[in-house]
């Protein structure tokens, strides 16, 4: 369902290697617990298209990892009229909403306390 080469808006990948710098989380690891923290949160892709100008290009795998299978899922169940594309663009809108609330953290400490 989502394509096997995924990227990011440019200031969403910016976000996750300033916090894997702080961190040491690489930045698929903190995209996938982005991605279900918005999903938690009760957000949702309005549709609006976004430029996923990111440089990371990685394919789906290193992305989702062992949460690919569930991922998709929570994308069908959520947006089921969307094809390829636009499922790609949702989950870019969820990690990008879901970096917003963990971003901020200086140490892994601070990190793992609010997961």
């Amino acid at each position: 369902m989502l394509p096997n080469r995924m990227s990011l808006k440019r200031t969403t990948e910016e976000q996750l290697k300033t916090l894997k710098g702080k961190t040491g989380i690489t930045p698929n690891v903190s995209a996938r617990l982005a991605f279900f923290r918005s999903v938690e949160s009760e957000f949702r892709y309005n549709g609006q298209e976004a430029k996923l100008d990111g440089s990371l290009v990685l394919d789906k795998f290193t992305w989702l990892g062992e949460t690919s299978d569930i991922t998709e899922l929570v994308l069908k169940m959520y947006y089921p009229e969307l094809d390829s594309k636009h499922h790609q663009q949702a989950w870019a809108a969820h990690v990008e909403d879901g970096i917003a609330a963990i971003r901020n953290h200086k140490d892994l400490v601070s990190f793992s306390s609010k997961i």
